[in-house]
C-alpha cells in the first residue's frame, strides 16, 4: 500500500506541474487572479460532485472540527497565485522545483517538531542530505534555464544591432 501511495503522490505532483504550466499561460492571457479563480471554481465543483457521490459519512462535520483546521483551505490560494506568476517568469521546471524545495523544508520542520497535530519524525542526516541535493538541483535547473534564455536573446539582439 505504501508504494501505491507514493506512486499516487508522484502522479499528483506531475498533475501540479501540468496545472502550473497551463495556468501560467492562462494567467498571461486573462490575468493571474482570474486564472486562480477558475482553478478554484472548477476544483470546488468537481470536489462537490465527488463528495456528493463518493464521500462516506463521518462522525464529524466541518462545523465540529477545531476551527484552526479550516485554515488549511486558505493555503492553496497563495500557491496557485504564486505559481501562475512564477511560471510566466521563470518557467515550469524552476517554479516547480522551488515549490518542492519549500514543501520539503516545511514538511521536515512539521515532522521534526510534530506541529499541527502530526506525529513527530526526527530530523536526520539523510533528510538534510535530501534537502541539500534538492537545493543543488534547484540551482542547476535555474542556471540552465537562465543560460538558455540568455542564449536565445543574444541572436535577437544581434539581429537588432545589424539593422
Amino acid at each position: 500500500m505504501t508504494i501505491i501511495m507514493i506512486l499516487l503522490a508522484v502522479a499528483g505532483g506531475a498533475m501540479l506541474s501540468i496545472q502550473a504550466a497551463i495556468n501560467g499561460q492562462l494567467g498571461s492571457k486573462i490575468g493571474v487572479f482570474k486564472s486562480a479563480f477558475l482553478t478554484f471554481s472548477i476544483g470546488a465543483l468537481v470536489t462537490g460532485l465527488l463528495i456528493f457521490f463518493f464521500e462516506p459519512k463521518h462522525a464529524l462535520t466541518l462545523m465540529d472540527v477545531p476551527k484552526w483546521q479550516l485554515l488549511g483551505a486558505m493555503f492553496g490560494v497563495p500557491y496557485i497565485v504564486i505559481m501562475v506568476l512564477a511560471v510566466q517568469r521563470i518557467g515550469a521546471a524552476v517554479a516547480t522545483v522551488a515549490v518542492i524545495f519549500g514543501q520539503m523544508t516545511m514538511s521536515m520542520l512539521i515532522d521534526n517538531f510534530g506541529w499541527l497535530g502530526n506525529a513527530s519524525i526526527p530530523f536526520s542526516m539523510s533528510r538534510l542530505g535530501a534537502i541539500i541535493c534538492l537545493g543543488i538541483a534547484l540551482y542547476f535547473i535555474y542556471s540552465s534555464s537562465k543560460s538558455k534564455a540568455a542564449a536565445a536573446k543574444k541572436p535577437l539582439q544581434q539581429v537588432a544591432a545589424d539593422k
